[in-house]
């Protein structure tokens, strides 16, 4: 498991997207980390819509990318 400051890091780059998520009618929960691997539920219109896909890589794992050191890929979690 990854260490509580990684989680603290993740969480606060998901809090500044959230309201992105929830204008859409979506959220984004952090189920885990495992050896860089942050790995995250997309809830309400984000868990069913086409474009979530899209919406995890070039969104939220851009950004997880760019703002946390050790986090090498996001991956969606049901």
């Amino acid at each position: 498991m990854a260490d509580q400051e990684m989680f603290a890091q993740v969480e606060e780059v998901l809090d500044k997207l959230r309201p992105f998520l929830l204008r859409d009618g979506g959220d984004v929960e952090l189920v885990d980390i495992e050896e860089g691997i942050v790995k995250l539920r997309l809830m309400g219109a984000c868990g069913t819509c086409p474009s979530s896909t899209i919406t995890l890589k070039a969104g939220i794992e851009r950004a997880l990318l760019e703002e946390v050191p050790g986090v090498v890929e996001v991956e969606q979690v049901f």
